[in-house]
């Protein structure tokens, strides 16, 4: 178990996924899991409150919407936190900051910003370029 200084921040001046480094980076996915979590917890009791109790139709109309923009967000979140998992198992093998497709490293920078990425920035937008060309035909 890596103990971490309490303003560690990652470096380009440290060699690419140090203990320190792997380490900071599972426990930012772990904290980002538990939020979603939370969060979804939340949204499980505020719909089990019960029905609608407006009796006005507008105000009605206004909670259902509200209530499926809150489902869209956690079907979205669910979706996040596999995404989150599948990086904790990345860090878990040893290939987690890696680029998928030819094994470089994705870069500190892009990770800080999403640490669930699976493709350097360059690799990404090959693939987008790709989608791109194929969703056109």
């Amino acid at each position: 178990m890596i103990t971490l200084p309490p303003d560690y921040r990652p470096s380009d001046n440290e060699e690419f996924m140090n203990p320190l480094q792997v380490e900071y980076f599972r426990q930012k996915l772990l904290r980002w899991r538990l939020d979603l979590l939370k969060e979804a917890d939340g949204t499980l009791a505020s719909l089990s409150e019960g029905g609608i109790h407006e009796s006005d139709i507008t105000d009605r109309a206004s909670v259902e919407t509200d209530r499926a923009f809150e489902l869209r967000t956690r079907d979205r979140a669910r979706k996040l936190i596999t995404k989150i998992n599948m990086a904790l198992e990345r860090i878990d093998d040893g290939s987690y900051g890696f680029c998928e497709e030819p094994g470089e490293p994705i870069g500190l920078k892009r990770l800080e910003a999403r640490p669930i990425a699976t493709l350097s920035i360059d690799a990404q937008e090959r693939h987008e370029r790709m989608e791109k060309v194929h969703r056109d035909d």
